[in-house]
């Protein structure tokens, strides 16, 4: 049932439709509208106790996406799953070097 998957769509300037993707809602966290109210969790979170250790855990700590958006916003840490270790691994250290590339 597609009701159990996010239908997104990837549309032209003409409106057409140029692909379908269907993947799980929550597979990878939503950078749009959660990475505020994480931000400011975490931001809140260190005014008040500046050691303050952040991370996500569960199989969001395991998907390359979510990964590279939780360096982003300055968490500590992630933790998955043994099988997703080396995904988070990868992603991690990716996310490290891209934001090196876009500081030089």
């Amino acid at each position: 049932m597609v009701q159990n998957f996010h239908l997104c769509h990837i549309i032209l300037k003409n409106s057409k439709v140029l692909a379908t993707k269907i993947d799980p809602p929550f597979h990878t966290l939503d950078q749009e509208g959660v990475r505020e109210l994480i931000k400011i969790g975490i931001e809140k979170g260190r005014k008040g106790r500046p050691d303050l250790e952040v991370g996500i855990c569960g199989e969001h700590g395991g998907d390359s996406q979510s990964v590279k958006f939780c360096h982003r916003v300055g968490m500590n840490y992630v933790s998955c799953s043994p099988y997703r270790v080396p995904v988070a691994q990868l992603a991690s250290a990716q996310a490290v070097l891209e934001e090196k590339k876009k500081s030089s």
